[in-house]
């Protein structure tokens, strides 16, 4: 079973969890992610099913999208709502004062990464050392908030941001350092993905939905294929003599304009995602099946 599903993770499953129960659903050994989320998060999990585990590498650097709950006047160990309190204020941020504090961290900023996070630094996991105890010195990271916009509040007052990010943003640091602008500190209350790169959580599938569609037989029919990860490169078909080729890994002769494109073989079947320059193509990464 190949091609790439889009999951709606449930609260207070791993990402490590969803990936072994669809293991067993889909009967695949080969399940790889472009962005992991913590229990606490729900949302969309963009998960790559065996011969599209090899586009991973192209969905990695993909801007993520979440709608985040703060909750001002609570600190703690992991900078969200399931750590170890480590102190509590009792204050009033109004919504202009919090408007205010958002102009800092829109556009290009740094973030000194959380403990309770899975870079590793000489050899163990940030995490691995803070439950022990530990604490280590972390350098800051740039990260990039191109989108920051504050909603409103929920029935329990916590604030909630929509908030678009590159490739290793920390939300819940990102609203502990918010926390830390507006004075009373603050920390992650509830986290929701909604989007990664091209995907919209609205046409992910629940777990619910997938165990069902399993046992009727029509998992494989949720599957997208691997040209949904690429909606802007062009198609273009070879002949026989080309595809063999292509499936012995040799450049072949190609009278397509210059630049990337997604490569069919006779049959229709998706063999690569190929380059073409001055009437060569050749193999950026390929897809066929072996």
């Amino acid at each position: 079973m190949n091609g790439i599903l889009l999951v709606d993770k449930p609260q207070d499953w791993t990402s490590f969890d969803v990936a072994a129960k669809l293991k067993g659903l889909c009967r695949t050994r080969r399940i790889g992610h472009s962005g992991t989320l913590d229990p606490m998060a729900t949302g969309l999990l963009v998960l790559f099913l065996g011969r599209a585990t090899r586009a991973v590498p192209f969905a990695e650097d993909h801007d993520k999208r979440y709608i985040a709950s703060l909750r001002p006047g609570l600190v703690t160990d992991t900078q969200d709502v399931t750590g170890n309190v480590l102190g509590t204020v009792e204050c009033k941020v109004t919504a202009g004062e919090l408007e205010e504090v958002l102009r800092a961290f829109r556009g290009e900023i740094e973030q000194i990464p959380p403990m309770y996070s899975a870079i590793r630094v000489n050899g163990r996991r940030l995490y691995d050392i803070a439950r022990r105890g530990g604490e280590v010195e972390r350098k800051p990271r740039p990260v990039t908030i191109r989108h920051l916009e504050l909603l409103g509040q929920d029935e329990n007052g916590d604030f909630l941001l929509d908030v678009c990010c590159s490739k290793g943003t920390y939300v819940r640091t990102l609203c502990h350092d918010i926390g830390q602008s507006l004075g009373c500190g603050a920390c992650l209350s509830a986290l929701r993905r909604t989007e990664v790169g091209v995907f919209r959580v609205e046409d992910a599938h629940t777990m619910d939905e997938l165990i069902a569609a399993a046992q009727a037989g029509t998992i494989e029919s949720l599957l997208l294929g691997i040209e949904a990860l690429f909606p802007e490169i062009r198609h273009v078909s070879v002949d026989a003599e080309a595809e063999k080729r292509i499936r012995c890994g040799n450049p072949t002769a190609s009278s397509e304009e210059d630049g990337r494109a997604l490569v069919y073989g006779a049959e229709g079947e998706l063999l690569m995602l190929g380059e073409v320059k001055d009437g060569i193509m050749s193999t950026v990464k390929s897809f066929f099946e072996v």
